[in-house]
């Protein structure tokens, strides 16, 4: 069996205060208990192969609210940051975990820091805003996040510094696994001056690619805009002889979305992500596989993440030049949608074949949408949980979704490994069933 990751989530100290959530449930059963466990082995084989008592077995703390609590609500103050691109959902966690503070804790003291980690850092003199219900009240209903957003690294030591000195007890940090390294420096930086300020993460990623959490929030409504997308690359491609849609998608380094799209609108004949290499030339690439299909049915839809192919543009025989990085880190991609764009045209071209490419590339469309429902009630979700870990003195760690419940994720574990779609998985294989398109389009 593989190595079983690190589960052990940090709390602060013992929890004392009995929690004023209790006044929202008719039932005890509604609480948690420290001893609930999510087991992490999914199958009933691969627990039985461990070979060890049930007590045993590898497991995840449940999230929910707690009996009792560490934090005192009428003496706290929390903190709202979010950082890394726009995602649909992000005003949903923010308005969330705000009521949740007020209506269910009495945390009335709620703080908004403005363009990131930015928010905290002096010299930038971002307002920090503060976050009523009344103020949060209608921001569900708009895309992006009435906080904004930056990217970059900030001094972890100035983020503790401005903490402090505002007295802020619990942080909630929104955002991917930049984010949340960020926030793994600064629960650092908290344990080494011995503050009891709690940590916790509410992971977003559009490309659904942070470990240990089934899906994350806005990946449900990126995935229902780009079917519009592919659905009109399905349109002008049977609208012109040799018509070729061409729709580029995000996932940087995980095809989670064009997969997901795909599958929900069947019409697509090639789809190219990162984790599956391929080929343009020679009889078994792309091109040449496109030239069958427009021989076979007159036109063809092609599905690429931003992230896929980007071999195709290293020189062979050149030394390949150091890439460069974006402020959060992230290299730079090179523009797959136009190289095939480009390429198709020019490749039928030669060939003497007239072909008509529509493409199209509706990232920022996606980004910045609100979420729809489904993500609505999922980013509630976050952040009621969010909520409840953190006045329970957890720290260092985030909101996960591991075999449809909600578990307690330690960063360090969580931005251990990307997820990725797994070339040998049941959602490739579905997408290629769904496509017909070969298992590698390489020669």
């Amino acid at each position: 069996m593989t190595d079983v990751p690190n589960f052990r989530i940090r709390t602060l100290g013992k929890c004392a205060i009995p929690s004023p959530v209790s006044d929202y449930f008719d039932s005890d059963s509604a609480f948690v208990d420290d001893e609930g466990r999510v087991l992490y082995d999914s199958r009933l084989d691969e627990a039985a192969r461990r070979g060890c008592p049930v007590a045993e077995l590898p497991s995840l703390e449940r999230a929910g609210p707690r009996r009792r609590i560490y934090f005192d609500p009428s003496k706290c103050r929390a903190g709202i940051v979010t950082c890394g691109g726009l995602c649909p959902g992000l005003n949903n966690v923010i308005r969330g975990v705000t009521l949740t503070l007020n209506y269910q804790y009495g945390v009335r003291k709620v703080y908004g820091f403005q363009y990131g980690y930015e928010g905290f850092i002096p010299k930038y003199r971002h307002e920090v805003l503060t976050l009523t219900p009344e103020r949060v009240d209608s921001i569900h209903e708009q895309g992006g996040t009435i906080l904004a957003s930056s990217r970059g690294e900030q001094s972890a030591e100035e983020i503790v510094d401005c903490l402090d000195r505002m007295d802020i007890n619990l942080l909630f940090a929104i955002g991917g696994d930049g984010t949340m390294r960020g926030a793994q420096a600064v629960a650092a930086e908290i344990a080494r001056r011995d503050l009891n300020i709690s940590v916790v993460g509410i992971p977003k990623t559009i490309d659904n690619d942070i470990s240990f959490t089934d899906v994350s929030f806005g990946f449900q409504t990126a995935c229902s805009v780009a079917i519009q997308a592919l659905r009109s690359a399905h349109v002008e491609a049977k609208g012109a002889p040799n018509g070729i849609g061409l729709v580029k998608l995000m996932g940087r380094h995980s095809g989670f979305i064009a997969c997901a799209a795909t599958l929900a609108l069947p019409d697509v004949n090639f789809v190219l992500i990162p984790e599956v290499p391929f080929e343009l030339e020679g009889a078994q690439g792309l091109y040449e596989r496109l030239r069958r299909r427009l021989e076979k049915r007159g036109h063809a839809v092609v599905v690429v993440a931003e992230g896929a192919g980007q071999n195709l543009f290293t020189p062979s025989g050149l030394t390949r030049i150091a890439p460069r990085t974006d402020a959060s880190g992230n290299v730079k991609l090179k523009d797959i949608g136009i190289l095939l764009r480009d390429g198709v045209a020019g490749w039928f071209q030669a060939k003497g074949v007239p072909v008509n490419v529509k493409y199209i590339d509706p990232s920022y469309l996606i980004r910045s949408v609100p979420a729809n429902s489904v993500d609505s009630v999922f980013c509630g979700e976050l952040a009621r949980n969010a909520v409840h870990a953190a006045l329970a003195g957890r720290t260092e760690m985030l909101i996960g979704n591991w075999k449809h419940a909600f578990v307690h994720v330690p960063i360090e574990t969580a931005i251990s490994v990307r997820k990725k779609v797994d070339p040998r998985g049941e959602l490739w294989q579905g997408v290629i069933e769904t496509t017909g398109q070969p298992g590698l389009v390489n020669s």
